[in-house]
């Protein structure tokens, strides 16, 4: 994940579950797992050497992810 390109988060439709997510002033990656709504956040999991840890969870709120964190960067195939 070193080679990866992280960009900043813009519009919260950029936030989608599996997506890698990384703090700007830290080099841990997490993966973004589902918005629950109940808990009005969503869930952030450990990830390292392309595994997903699930024992270890943290919830965040979309405010929080938009100022603080940095998005994969990826290529998208738009159909005309």
């Amino acid at each position: 994940m070193k080679n990866t390109t992280f960009e900043n988060i813009f519009d919260a439709y950029q936030l989608v579950s599996g997506a890698k997510i990384k703090a700007k002033n830290q080099d841990e990656i997490f993966e973004l797992g589902a918005y629950d709504g109940n808990k009005r956040g969503y869930t952030l999991y450990a990830f390292e050497n392309g595994m997903r840890f699930e024992d270890f969870s943290v919830i965040i709120s979309e405010n929080e992810l938009m100022n603080n964190y940095q998005i994969e960067k990826i290529k998208v195939n738009v159909a005309a």
